[in-house]
């Protein structure tokens, strides 16, 4: 017999969800059904977007479908999954309420990668359909700039209901606000605590970011009265600490987890990244040699019980594509784009767990089946 969307639909009744009332066609779960040749594709919005759901509710529609079928077709799923929408903390639930999510990037110490890793997990998150904008907070070393090859340029001024507005930079789809824009390359920023603060804030409140899925701030690295500043001015819906392996840099990235816990700052730390992890040479792919150590920021997330996103090895073209204005995650590289593919996931769904009992507003369709990332 050859399938077709009604008769998909009627057999899908039967699948009910964590003991939910309604099977998944009631409940509008399932958003699409295609027959295309000798495959069936499934749109199925899900809450729990963890391996262990997604297995189950595979299992659970092979069962039903490819007994009626007699497994002649394949089955391909797309995951749909629903993002909560962002908590604010703040008394004005007016600032930046186009900001869905506000994530602050940062490292203990300076030189561990802190700004590749923030422009890469722009681009995946780009991929996957959502909105994305950065702000370069790192006042002293902004970097982010020379890495969307947007150095040169200045940010416009645009009109929002009668306020003149600084309208963000952008490239390859991110928006970008850095004091870099407003400085020579070799001219050094030599200011107090309280001018960068000003200048900061000038970025954030005076802009003109629009709708927002994610906005990034990449930090200074340390601990510092910016920091304090932005955490206490702006509601983070969680934040990221990039370390090394090395024993020098994770004694500065547990300062960095510290920070965010503290009482007068009380950001969730959705995890850790280890970047420069190891090294595999071309001639040999299946070697790892650990430059700096061995695993030391999973570790450290161990101990401090906090969740290891993901890690990211030495490669040389993440380093030169860097360099040269276009951040590796836009290149055709399998490896690189599921490393950070794979790091972007693991936040959104650390982000979804702290935030699980708030509605749902913003939807993203996760192509595990095809190797696209997402489309919204």
């Amino acid at each position: 017999m050859r399938p077709n969307k009604d008769k998909i639909l009627n057999l899908l009744k039967n699948i009910h969800l964590n003991n939910e009332k309604h099977d998944i066609v009631t409940n509008n779960s399932v958003s699409n059904v295609v027959v295309f040749d000798n495959e069936i594709l499934i749109d199925l919005k899900i809450l729990n977007p963890t391996l262990q759901s997604k297995n189950k509710v595979k299992t659970l529609i092979n069962n039903v479908l490819k007994k009626e079928f007699e497994n002649n077709f394949a089955i391909k799923i797309n995951f749909i999954v629903t993002l909560p929408k962002k908590k604010t903390i703040l008394n004005d639930d007016k600032v930046l309420a186009n900001v869905q999510n506000i994530i602050a990037i940062s490292s203990g110490k300076g030189g561990v990668g802190k700004s590749t890793v923030t422009a890469n997990l722009a681009i995946s998150l780009n991929q996957m359909g959502f909105s994305v904008g950065i702000l370069d907070a790192d006042i002293y070393g902004p970097s982010i700039p020379v890495m969307f090859d947007v150095n040169e340029k200045k940010p416009l001024a645009s009109n929002v209901n009668g306020k003149s507005k600084m309208k963000p930079v952008e490239n390859y789809g991110i928006k970008i606000l850095s004091i870099g824009f407003f400085t020579r390359m070799d001219q050094a920023v030599i200011w107090r605590g309280p001018m960068a603060s000003k200048a900061l804030n000038q970025m954030i409140f005076d802009a003109d970011w629009g709708e927002l899925d994610f906005l990034l701030i990449d930090l200074p690295p340390g601990t510092g009265d910016i920091h304090l500043s932005i955490m206490q001015s702006l509601p983070i819906s969680g934040s990221v600490v990039v370390s090394t392996p090395q024993n020098v840099a994770l004694i500065d990235a547990r300062k960095g987890v510290s920070m965010f816990k503290q009482e007068n700052i009380n950001v969730p730390v959705l995890g850790i990244i280890e970047n420069m992890a190891y090294f595999t040479p071309e001639e040999l792919p299946k070697n790892k040699y650990y430059l700096f150590g061995k695993e030391g920021a999973k570790n450290l997330s161990t101990d401090l019980k906090v969740p290891f996103l993901g890690e990211v090895p030495l490669i040389q073209n993440i380093r030169e594509a860097g360099d040269i204005g276009r951040p590796a995650s836009l290149q055709e590289s399998k490896i690189i784009n599921d490393i950070f593919n794979k790091i972007s996931k693991n936040m959104i769904s650390e982000l979804l767990i702290r935030n699980e009992k708030l509605p749902a507003t913003e939807v993203i369709k996760i192509k595990t089946m095809s190797g696209c990332s997402a489309i919204k």
